[in-house]
């Protein structure tokens, strides 16, 4: 199972992003993960939140040019260079990581990444079988 991740494309003007976010708030909807990233006129704004179906449809009504799509989540494990068990076995596979980033609060004491990946099945294959813990639905209800 993968995570739903929403991206939001945003005009590169102040207080677009910070909109986005009240509108989310005002009707109970947690940012659990999130990356925004700019170009000249456009900004990308990537979010998983606690309820993305709910969040989906309350965007549309305001009109937002938003996609959902299957991302996974995986925690790094706590020593050093942690981060290439997640990015050594998908390199070895040939897998392209398209985007990463963390989510804001954790479930224990490791950092969850988000990855946004060319072959998600094939991905999430490759890191159970090298003892990779992913995070399904439970990232929903990160506090």
């Amino acid at each position: 199972m993968s995570v739903k991740q929403i991206s939001v494309l945003l005009g590169n003007v102040p207080g677009s992003f910070a909109r986005l976010t009240h509108i989310l708030a005002s009707e109970d909807i947690s940012t659990k993960a999130v990356s925004a990233a700019s170009i000249v006129e456009d900004s990308t704004v990537r979010l998983v939140v606690n309820d993305p179906d709910r969040a989906a449809a309350l965007l549309e009504s305001y009109n937002f040019n938003f996609e959902v799509t299957p991302v996974l989540a995986a925690e790094v494990p706590l020593h050093f260079g942690g981060i290439n068990t997640v990015l050594n076995p998908l390199a070895k596979a040939e897998i392209n990581i398209l985007y990463l980033y963390t989510t804001i609060n954790r479930i224990g004491k490791e950092t969850i990444v988000i990855l946004g990946v060319d072959k998600l099945d094939e991905a999430r294959e490759i890191l159970t079988e090298n003892w990779v813990h992913l995070i399904d639905d439970e990232i929903y209800s990160i506090p």
